[in-house]
C-alpha cells in the first residue's frame, strides 16, 4: 500500500495505479520500448548530463544513438524476417500435412460408417489461415521504407512490425497444441520444459 492506503501492486505484481503513481504523482517516464527510450540519448538534460561529468561528449552521444538505433532496426528486421519464413517453410507444410492426414482418417472412417467430427480440422483449418494471414500483413509491413526519420523507423518496428510478430506467434501456439506431437518440427513448450 502508497501512503494513500492504496494498493500498489496486484496479483500480477503491477496495478493501474502504481503507473498512475509512478507517471503523474513522481514524474518517472513510462519507456515499454526500446525504440521509446533511445531518442531521450538525444535530450538536453541527457546531453548536459553526460558532458557535465565526462563521460561522452554530444558527437559521441550522437553516435552511440545511431549505432543503438540500427542495432535495434536490425535486430527486428531479422527477427521477423524468421517469423515469417518458419511460418511459410516449416509451420504452414506441417499443418496441411496434417490437415490432409485427419482429413483422409475422417474420409476413409466414414466410408466405413465410422461418424468423426471435423471440429479439429476444421480449427487446424482457421488456425492455419489466420497465421497465413498474419503473415502477409507482416510481410507487407515489412515492405514499408519511406521514413522520415531513425525514430520513426524505431517506431514502426516496435509498434507494427512487434505486435504482427506476436499475432503470427498467437496461431502457431495455438497450432501446436492441435497438431500431433510426432509431426510437429520444432521442441514443444513441454519438451522444453521437461528436457533432460
Amino acid at each position: 500500500m502508497d501512503q494513500h492506503g492504496n494498493v500498489v501492486f496486484g496479483g500480477n505484481g503491477y496495478s493501474e495505479e502504481w503507473h498512475r503513481i509512478a507517471v503523474e504523482e513522481r514524474g518517472l517516464l513510462n519507456l515499454p520500448t526500446t525504440a521509446d527510450a533511445l531518442p531521450y540519448l538525444q535530450s538536453e538534460p541527457v546531453k548536459d548530463l553526460f558532458a557535465k561529468i565526462g563521460v561522452l561528449t554530444e558527437k559521441e552521444l550522437e553516435s552511440r544513438y545511431e549505432v543503438y538505433s540500427e542495432q535495434y532496426i536490425l535486430a527486428i528486421d531479422v527477427e521477423a524476417k524468421l517469423v515469417i519464413d518458419m511460418a511459410k517453410t516449416v509451420i504452414y507444410p506441417t499443418a496441411l500435412r496434417y490437415l490432409a492426414d485427419l482429413s483422409n482418417t475422417i474420409g476413409s472412417l466414414m466410408d466405413l460408417g465410422v461418424e468423426l467430427g471435423n471440429e479439429q480440422a476444421q480449427a487446424i483449418a482457421s488456425l492455419t489461415q489466420s497465421m497465413m494471414d498474419s503473415v502477409t500483413k507482416l510481410s507487407e509491413a515489412m515492405q514499408q521504407h519511406d521514413f522520415g526519420s531513425t525514430a520513426e523507423h524505431m517506431q514502426h518496428c516496435a509498434k507494427v512490425i512487434r505486435p504482427l510478430m506476436d499475432e503470427v506467434r498467437v496461431s502457431v501456439d495455438a497450432l501446436e497444441a492441435e497438431v500431433a506431437d510426432d509431426l510437429w518440427p520444432l521442441p514443444t513448450y513441454e519438451e522444453m520444459l521437461f528436457m533432460k
